[in-house]
């Protein structure tokens, strides 16, 4: 992307981002709608597990596969006018969606409304073009503040279900795309690169060009890291009431009063995570985060235990079994890891790929959407198969371990690439002024692309 305008002044970058905030919280909440009207639809039509899952993960495919072809339509079109347009297709979805009477009726309508995630990879578009590159990790983490989105549904949605039924609620979400939608077209401003390009005559990049970037195995592997830090936290969002209503027997309110709490958390702090990323690198944030998710999975995991030991004077009976409060508060901790991850990872894309952020950030941004598709459909049939409500957690941890130590060992391949010195050398102040030495004043979180 090419740097910002001089003539951008800073009321219009404030309004260009907290407008795209504002949309994305309500497309999030659209997206993930059939988390909380899903459970009614699971009593009504008496699905499974798995059935459910599915249901709850089809908007959440549509969302995802859209997003490098949304980013991409951004970028050469103008974000602001691909976002009011997305928003529109999406009103009409939510609208129809209280006609729909049958299962294969509601996955289709699903689809549709799943648009409503795309918006992510047309604001990440919109957003840069109006900040320098050194302040696009907290423009952007302020951005993704609009996953608040999942708390607005798993709040919200439960108490309008009190007074309504969940036809009249798609009425009422329907009602609030259209609003937004109408707001951002009339007070949005145009992004800077769109107004230059149409002032100058230049014609945007071919489509070509612009997936050159896909090309290289770095873009897939920041997928991968937002498959679990993004894919992960959409996936516990749509699953946990679903959750804690089997596992901890409290009803539908309290189970979207308790998602919120673990979904509000994860908006605010990931900007946070942006601010830190720019503070103090992006692989640092995502080394913290990674391994601060992966200790809480790996308690959250651990089931309801009763143990019988053979002691020197007999049995020695124990029971580990966490209270609902110990595991809300660990499922806290970890959604601020996991939205400070997603902060770094995309951190990364404007500051390797400027000229590519629609492309790259689309696909990375479909593969951590894909994560929310896929997770849930394998927490119900993990639910199906083992009959262990913290079979979700081990799937987690599993697909997080993998890519702690995939990106562990992809950086000290690039390192030793880079710096040989560090393959030979191991007194560590030796090594780190060998570094030093070869970086020559290199200011990325980041090695060179891999």
């Amino acid at each position: 992307m090419q740097s910002t305008p001089a003539q951008v002044t800073p009321g219009q970058r404030t309004r260009a981002l907290w407008l795209s905030t504002i949309a994305f919280s309500i497309c999030f909440a659209v997206w993930l709608l059939y988390s909380i009207i899903g459970i009614q639809l699971q009593r009504d039509l008496g699905l499974s597990d798995t059935a459910f899952g599915l249901l709850v993960a089809t908007p959440i495919l549509t969302g995802s596969i859209t997003r490098p072809l949304l980013g991409i339509w951004a970028e050469m079109f103008g974000g602001r006018r691909v976002y009011v347009l997305l928003m529109l297709v999406v009103t009409a979805s939510v609208f129809l969606l209280r006609f729909a009477d049958t299962y294969a009726l509601l996955l289709a309508i699903g689809l549709c409304l799943g648009l409503a995630g795309g918006a992510f990879a047309v604001g990440v578009v919109y957003v840069s073009s109006w900040f320098p590159r050194e302040r696009h990790g907290t423009a952007l983490g302020i951005f993704a503040m609009g996953n608040a989105g999942a708390a607005l549904t798993s709040f919200g949605a439960p108490l309008l279900l009190a007074v309504m039924n969940w036809r009249q609620v798609t009425s009422v979400y329907s009602a609030a795309m259209l609003v937004t939608a109408l707001l951002f077209w009339f007070t949005a401003p145009e992004d800077p690169l769109t107004d230059t390009r149409r002032s100058t005559g230049a014609r945007p990049a071919s489509l070509r060009s612009r997936l050159e970037p896909l090309r290289s195995l770095q873009v897939w592997r920041f997928s991968m890291y937002y498959f679990f830090v993004f894919g992960g936290f959409v996936a516990l969002s749509s699953w946990l009431p679903r959750y804690y209503i089997g596992a901890h027997d409290v009803d539908i309110r309290a189970a979207g009063l308790l998602t919120a709490g673990f979904a509000l958390p994860a908006a605010v702090v990931r900007a946070l995570g942006g601010i830190l990323a720019d503070r103090y690198g992006a692989r640092v944030i995502m080394y913290v985060a990674f391994s601060t998710s992966l200790v809480c999975l790996f308690l959250l995991a651990y089931p309801d235990t009763r143990y019988i030991v053979d002691g020197i004077h007999g049995p020695i009976h124990f029971t580990i079994a966490p209270s609902m409060v110990e595991r809300v508060a660990v499922l806290f901790v970890l959604a601020c890891a996991m939205a400070t991850g997603s902060a770094a990872v995309f951190k990364h894309i404007p500051t390797y790929y400027p000229n590519h952020v629609g492309a790259v950030g689309g696909v990375v941004g479909m593969i951590g959407g894909l994560g929310g598709f896929f997770l849930p459909i394998a927490f119900g049939l993990m639910n199906d198969l083992l009959s262990i409500w913290t079979s979700c957690f081990m799937l987690l941890f599993a697909v997080g371990g993998v890519n702690l130590l995939w990106m562990h060992f992809a950086i000290r391949r690039m390192e030793h690439r880079h710096f040989p010195v560090l393959a030979t050398e191991t007194d560590l102040p030796e090594i780190m002024a060998a570094a030093e030495g070869h970086r020559h004043g290199r200011s990325s979180p980041d090695l060179p692309p891999a």
